[in-house]
């Protein structure tokens, strides 16, 4: 039995985004977000109400200021005490897994999606994604991308504007473009604490 498009998409194989399945789904998604987009910031009770229909698991205390954007939101697992700063987006063409506490300023993108690089393919229309893990008590920057196929380790901070392409260990400050370590938390066996 041949796998469908949206099989091909979580396993991390080419797939035809175009495919009736998936096109539904992402329809579904930009509908709740409008929907969630609108809402007034006094409404915070309708916001988590949609956030759980939108995604495919999520913590009970979550803030994402409007507005979002997500490709299908069903490949989002988000742990309890998730903020998002305004303007964030995540491309979940892939499942995207955020521990608990994640912080992100604004206008931050997980992108699981990508495009081959032949050109050949590319025509084709296939496309491709890679699942993306994001540990607990995680501070991602204003304005970063997280590529692909990252993970981001428990505790790391990764500084605004930098663009991460590569796994980044626990306990860590990254920045940059790339994003590369510039200092690690823990020396002699306990977190580096700045007053």
């Amino acid at each position: 039995m041949s796998k469908t498009e949206k099989q091909k998409m979580l396993a991390g194989e080419l797939y035809l985004a175009a495919d009736q399945e998936l096109t539904s789904e992402r329809q579904r998604a930009r509908r709740l977000t409008r929907i969630y987009n609108s809402t007034r910031e006094d409404e915070l009770g309708e916001r988590l109400e949609i956030l759980a229909e939108l995604f495919g698991a999520v913590g009970p205390k979550v803030e994402i200021d409007p507005p979002f954007y997500c490709d299908y939101g069903s490949n989002i697992y988000a742990g309890n005490g998730l903020y998002m700063n305004f303007g964030c987006v995540i491309l979940d063409c892939n499942r995207v897994n955020i521990g608990e506490n994640l912080l992100c300023g604004p206008q931050v993108q997980i992108y699981t999606a990508f495009h081959p690089t032949d050109p050949e393919i590319r025509l084709s229309g296939r496309e491709l994604a890679a699942e993306i893990n994001i540990g607990n008590n995680v501070w991602i920057g204003g304005g970063s991308i997280i590529c692909p196929g990252v993970t981001i380790g428990d505790n790391s901070t990764i500084g605004a504007g930098s663009v991460v392409v590569k796994n980044i260990p626990a306990n860590v400050v990254a920045v940059g473009n790339p994003c590369r370590i510039i200092r690690h938390l823990v020396e002699c066996g306990t977190i580096n604490r700045q007053v």
